[in-house]
């Protein structure tokens, strides 16, 4: 009797759906890595994963079978989902056990902000996270180059400053992984605009999100099975 309560046990919590939200800008919003991300998820034993949020972006990807929620926000700072917390409607409409986040640009591109605001920002939003949901699982990206402009001098300077910002935030039950999208991508022959991922950059973008959504994944999913 106990061994098959723990056969049912186990199986409900591998089939409990996890609830992925990716959270950011256009970069997350109207891009194909999410598409191509989806895609290579369906060969694996994450092909139930349940993309959330509340907007499904352009659908330029031809691809009319990925699951395409998502909580990228075009022209959006971090700093003002913060201040907002506009996050915190997001989260309570579309809860997440994991979550990616590529968010920086705007606050660069568009208001030259400090990066020290930003990183205060991030930590505000991680805060949020955290509020809706104690062992949430966070990927933080170190930005795409951008390739108009002189900004990448301060992208850089913002992604110097992820890892030790990261490492600070860091939680046992809700860990932070960071991930580097910036080096080996290319800002001009990987952006189709000089800001938003091409076909090669999503495909460099999805290759580098995937290893730690999976590490992610496998949390949550332990998580889950605590619960049992």
């Amino acid at each position: 009797m106990l061994a098959a309560i723990a056969a049912i046990t186990t199986v409900t919590a591998q089939n409990a759906t996890l609830r992925y939200m990716p959270f950011g800008d256009s970069i997350t919003e109207i891009i194909c890595w999410r598409s191509k991300l989806w895609n290579k998820l369906q060969t694996t034993e994450w092909a139930k994963v349940d993309f959330v949020g509340s907007g499904k972006g352009e659908n330029n990807c031809r691809d009319t079978k990925y699951d395409y929620n998502n909580e990228g926000h075009s022209g959006f700072l971090a700093i003002n989902i913060a201040n907002q917390k506009q996050l915190v409607g997001w989260l309570q409409k579309n809860p997440a056990d994991v979550i990616t986040m590529h968010l920086g640009t705007n606050d660069i591109v568009q208001q030259n902000k400090n990066i020290a605001d930003i990183t205060a920002a991030f930590t505000t939003l991680v805060q949020q996270m955290r509020d809706h949901n104690p062992r949430i699982k966070i990927v933080v990206a170190q930005i795409i180059p951008l390739g108009m402009g002189n900004y990448n001098s301060k992208v850089q300077q913002l992604n110097a400053a992820i890892p030790g910002w990261a490492a600070q935030q860091n939680k046992t039950e809700s860990p932070i992984w960071v991930v580097d999208q910036y080096t080996g991508y290319s800002g001009t022959s990987d952006n189709r605009d000089g800001v938003h991922p091409n076909d090669s950059g999503d495909t460099k973008m999805m290759n580098i999100w995937y290893p730690a959504l999976v590490k992610a994944f496998e949390a949550a999913r332990a998580d889950k099975q605590q619960l049992f």
